[in-house]
């Protein structure tokens, strides 16, 4: 897969939105990426679950931020047979009162998929949820980075932001 086959996939689905948006940070922006338009697009799945199967460590297990990340980290796992964990933003008031759903085991390695990162905060939420029930993670696979510093904030806490599309990529030709 080519930036340029994911761009096209993007914008097929009508996920890149131009005009005034507020962000989930409280920040603005002039441009909008909906997850949820290429969340449910299954061209859009398809193109991500190969490209994030593609940058795959052999030994890693997967983790999903919920909700946003499910359905990624869900066709991932499919794509490649890999099990998955997910991580929530906060324990469940109910049932089990997990975090971290799924199996994990003390000193796994996991890689977190998430589909946009903005500042990061989700994702490193996600990351030391996961750390804090064994995991070792120190990588994060993007579908956007947004490039308004969630790769400086990851990399404060020894975490490596990868990303398939940055900012600059879905904005180079408007």
């Amino acid at each position: 897969m080519t930036n340029q086959e994911l761009i096209g996939a993007l914008r097929d689905a009508d996920a890149v939105k131009f005009g005034e948006f507020e962000l989930s940070h409280g920040g603005t922006s002039d441009y909008y990426v909906d997850k949820y338009l290429f969340e449910t697009d299954p061209t859009c799945l398809s193109l991500i679950a190969s490209a994030f199967a593609d940058r795959l460590d052999d030994d890693e297990t997967l983790a999903g931020v919920a909700l946003g990340a499910v359905p990624l980290v869900a066709v991932t796992s499919a794509e490649t047979g890999r099990p998955y964990v997910i991580a929530r933003k906060q324990a469940k008031e109910y049932g089990t009162g997990n975090r971290i759903e799924g199996r994990l085991s003390e000193g796994e390695r996991v890689v977190v998929l998430e589909d946009i990162a903005t500042t990061g905060k989700s994702a490193l939420d996600a990351v030391e949820a996961l750390r804090e029930a064994g995991a070792v993670v120190d990588r994060v696979l993007v579908v956007v980075d947004r490039q308004e510093g969630a790769s400086e904030l990851l990399a404060e806490h020894g975490i490596e932001l990868e990303s398939l599309l940055t900012a600059d990529d879905l904005l180079a030709d408007e």
